[in-house]
């Protein structure tokens, strides 16, 4: 089978298409034929060695497919399947052996595409919006990058939970596509001398209850500055570059302030809040709630270009890799 490998961590030249054995699946797994892989984030980080992983590995955290077989052990799958994942390794490839109790089965109206590209992105939109700050009706949230793939769906969560958004994004092309997922106002970060001087004047002077920050060094500080007293920072990524280190005496400073750095893998460790999540995602999804915007597909052969593109902060929405194509 054709599968993207990393040998040793670099710029996207260190994606390299190899030639590997169809995978056996163990006690516990099951042989998936992938149809659609996420391209998210995470993949860069792992590759490029901010998140340390023992190399030689197999990029690529979020897949959909169908089920070829199983191993021993495995319960409530049948070959046919179509499921999808979140979480597990080796998904930039042809077939992948998935642990059973991390994969969750897609709804039939429901594409692989867009299980692979609801799953990563959408849980996380999901966690964020109900879980490390539950938004309530009447409060405003500061969603940067809202025209990513995240961005756009949480700004479609967060309007869910009748909430106000306001969005930022990095070029006057992409405010449309957030205002169309839900955000009352979109400030270009670029264009604008003063982010959170921006922010104040929207809200009245108050500030948002949370921000919102998959981006980073680049934001944190307006990020900070945007909040109201008692309001939240959740930094969720690293787009710009990991956060530096800041004395917590600012949080008080800035009125009492929460910061907290989450992770999906920390919503999704049980079996339960993994298909409480996923059904509710796939759901919105199936129901037309929850509109998913593919940016483009690439072939597998070119995962490098997907990183590139994804790097260049001109994506908008979801990329996938089909290894069929």
């Amino acid at each position: 089978m054709k599968a993207i490998r990393v040998s040793q961590p670099g710029g996207p030249e260190a994606l390299v298409l190899e030639n590997l054995p169809i995978p056996a699946p163990a006690a516990g797994q099951i042989l998936v034929r992938i149809e659609a892989a996420g391209v998210n984030f995470i993949d860069v980080y792992q590759r490029n060695g901010l998140y340390p992983i023992q190399t030689p590995f197999t990029l690529g955290q979020e897949g959909a497919g169908v089920v070829e077989r199983m191993g021993p052990e495995v319960t409530g799958l049948a070959a046919g399947d179509l499921v999808a994942w979140s979480g597990p390794m080796g998904a930039y490839a042809e077939y992948a052996a998935v642990p059973a109790d991390r994969v969750v089965q897609v709804p039939a109206e429901v594409t692989a595409a867009q299980a692979a590209a609801a799953m990563l992105q959408g849980m996380t939109a999901h966690y964020l919006a109900g879980t490390t700050y539950p938004l309530k009706p009447g409060e405003t949230c500061l969603v940067h990058a809202a025209a990513g793939g995240v961005g756009l769906l949480l700004c479609q969560i967060a309007r869910m939970r009748g909430a106000r958004v306001i969005g930022t994004v990095g070029a006057d092309d992409k405010a449309a596509l957030a205002r169309e997922a839900g955000a009352s106002d979109v400030i270009n970060y670029r264009a604008t001398e003063n982010l959170a001087h921006e922010v104040r004047r929207l809200t009245g002077g108050t500030g948002v209850q949370v921000v919102y920050d998959g981006v980073g060094q680049a934001t944190f500080a307006a990020s900070m500055a945007s909040l109201a007293p008692r309001g939240m920072l959740v930094t969720f990524g690293n787009a710009s570059g990991p956060v530096q280190p800041f004395e917590p005496l600012k949080l008080s400073q800035g009125g009492s302030l929460f910061l907290t750095r989450p992770k999906l893998a920390d919503h999704i460790a049980t079996r339960t809040e993994l298909e409480q999540r996923a059904g509710e995602v796939l759901g919105w999804v199936r129901d037309g709630k929850l509109k998913l915007r593919i940016f483009r597909e690439y072939p597998l052969a070119e995962a490098a270009q997907a990183h590139r593109d994804l790097e260049s902060r001109k994506t908008t929405g979801k990329l996938l890799l089909l290894p069929a194509a």
